[in-house]
């Protein structure tokens, strides 16, 4: 990256209104997986989903964050529309999708997934007020999403905004 050129993932977590930030890598409607290379300053694709897999919503990452995993905390933001990669979206925490994937020969890891809505949605702020059908999909979903991978993926539980709130607090990179 060009000295002087910010990377995304070093954006401060929350705007200074207090609202988190997520920024999108892969758009809502894509077929394919997109990644924010810091070290490029651009989107890399990461892969294609399976035959008739898009994503329901837009899909991103919270900077100045740390997950297990090492990235940036996943988030998925639930709105009508579709943005682009690197479109930043103040949002609200509303909840958390348990989530436990495994690779052949490792044991599993907890990858759980935070849902979020922008600050001006009026989508319900708890995910788990969120329709049936909604978190069944969203659930399905994150099995579809690995359907081609070596990835094995156990869906837990829905919890709400508390819980949210502890996994991006939890995943806080030190200043």
């Amino acid at each position: 990256m060009s000295p002087g050129v910010r990377s995304l993932t070093t954006l401060s977590t929350h705007d200074d209104a207090g609202n988190l930030r997520v920024v999108v890598e892969t758009p809502r409607g894509s077929a394919v997986k997109l990644k924010y290379e810091p070290e490029l300053g651009a989107f890399v694709l990461s892969r294609r989903l399976a035959l008739g897999v898009n994503y329901p919503y837009d899909w991103g990452f919270v900077p100045g964050t740390r997950a297990a995993d090492g990235d940036p905390l996943d988030a998925m933001v639930c709105h009508d529309l579709a943005t682009y990669p690197g479109v930043v979206i103040a949002s609200c925490a509303v909840g958390v999708l348990r989530l436990t994937q495994s690779l052949p020969g490792k044991p599993p890891e907890d990858n759980d997934r935070l849902i979020v809505v922008p600050v001006d949605s009026k989508l319900p702020r708890d995910a788990r007020h969120f329709d049936q059908r909604t978190r069944d999909e969203l659930a399905q979903f994150f099995r579809l999403a690995v359907l081609d991978t070596e990835k094995q993926v156990s869906i837990g539980d829905w919890e709400g905004p508390e819980a949210a709130e502890r996994l991006v607090q939890s995943a806080r990179a030190p200043s």
